[in-house]
């Protein structure tokens, strides 16, 4: 079974409580009463400890293409290398880095690497894309997941902004056709639209998450580039993810079956995609029903994911999403609730899942969740976390 697969069956059947271990003894409280405030200079220390950790243990350096370990300890069922995710993951991280006040310069070379490397999962062709795996020559390759290909798009246009180099644009813009593919035109489906999770005519069911991060590709791209096409399809995939997928504001369904079928897992990068395309389209557009919308889906979501466990319970990589597209919107309209929230599970998550000796965070098998010593730590949340800190360093 391919590692995407895998990796979502193992978060799905996590966090329905099937596979959380024991807290350890020694583990530091996760959930402290009273946060104390962070400096940014402190968020900046984080994350160059954590950066510094992803790169001591899981960075398998430049003779080997400037590509990642899936996790350390390395396991007997892991690939060579890691999946393109946390791949992409990495280079995310990287980007952020290259926002920190005063040292952010030097991380320049490091986010040019990672984009280079990440264009060894590219695979051209009649269908294009990134693959899940490393094609031939590095590895046996893997399927298209559009959801993949999307968020690789979002990094490509985070380093355009961050760059100004209209290299990454333009792999951003190529990135449109290819998840486009996965537009369902099937007008008998219940709820007709939405986009296919990956490209294969196994595929059965339509993504949320590849429909609204995609969505949020596109708005994107139309403020960066206010090419009328951008518009037309962030606005045609967003739109079918608050009709068809929508459960109460700010919380979103996680996919719609061909059988007419529904999973309702929520999953906080479900809600952040649908607030980052809604701001994205309002800073685009000028128009202020986006706006509404983003914060209405902002501020119910919140009530909810910050009740009890709920967010220390979703996958760090996912709470990631979510918090920089609460914090994107908060740069357009601020509400201190936003930052509050990423502060308390930044600041718990640091106290409660860092190895001090290692600079690693260990989770339970879900990615989120209690810490646990006996999980190895993996690239895709070991960067979540470097995104964290990184962003709150920025964001001030």
């Amino acid at each position: 079974m391919l590692r995407s697969l895998l990796r979502r069956t193992t978060v799905t059947a996590a966090c329905a409580g099937l596979l959380w271990s024991a807290v350890p003894a020694h583990a530091q409280p996760t959930h402290p009463a009273r946060p104390h405030p962070v400096s940014p200079t402190a968020w900046a220390d984080r994350a160059t400890d954590a950066y510094n950790a992803l790169q001591a243990h899981l960075y398998q350096g430049q003779d080997q293409h400037g590509l990642y370990l899936e996790r350390t300890p390395r396991q007997s069922t892991d690939p060579e290398h890691s999946y393109l995710w946390p791949m992409r993951e990495a280079a995310a991280a990287t980007v952020d880095m290259q926002a920190l006040p005063r040292s952010g310069p030097t991380y320049r070379t490091d986010a040019a690497e990672r984009f280079d490397t990440i264009e060894l999962y590219f695979t051209p062709g009649a269908r294009p894309g990134y693959e899940s795996y490393l094609p031939a020559p590095l590895g046996s390759g893997g399927d298209i997941y559009y959801d993949d290909n999307a968020v690789v798009g979002l990094s490509e246009l985070d380093q355009y902004e961050s760059t100004g180099d209209g290299t990454y644009l333009a792999r951003a813009e190529q990135i449109v056709p290819i998840v486009s593919r996965a537009w369902d035109s099937d007008t008998s489906k219940a709820c007709p639209g939405g986009m296919d999770w990956f490209d294969s005519p196994n595929n059965t069911i339509r993504a949320t998450n590849v429909t609204a991060l995609s969505a949020q590709l596109a708005a994107r791209l139309y403020d960066n580039t206010h090419d009328p096409a951008y518009l037309a399809k962030a606005e045609q995939w967003y739109g079918w993810v608050h009709s068809c997928m929508r459960q109460a504001p700010g919380l979103y369904g996680n996919d719609r079956g061909d059988d007419g079928s529904t999973d309702p897992t929520l999953w906080t990068y479900n809600s952040g995609a649908m607030i980052g395309t809604a701001t994205a389209l309002y800073r685009g557009t000028g128009d202020t029903g986006y706006l509404d919308k983003a914060v209405e889906d902002a501020h119910a979501s919140l009530a909810y994911w910050t009740q009890g466990t709920r967010l220390h319970d979703q996958p760090a990589i996912f709470n990631a999403f979510y918090f920089k597209d609460l914090l994107a919107l908060d740069a357009v309209r601020p509400h201190p609730a936003y930052r509050k929230a990423v502060s308390a599970y930044a600041d718990s998550t640091y106290a409660g899942n860092r190895d001090a000796a290692t600079g690693l965070f260990h989770f339970q098998p879900s990615g989120g969740g209690d810490y646990d010593p006996s999980v190895p730590a993996e690239t895709l949340e070991q960067s979540a976390m470097v995104q964290i800190f990184a962003t709150l360093a920025a964001d001030h």
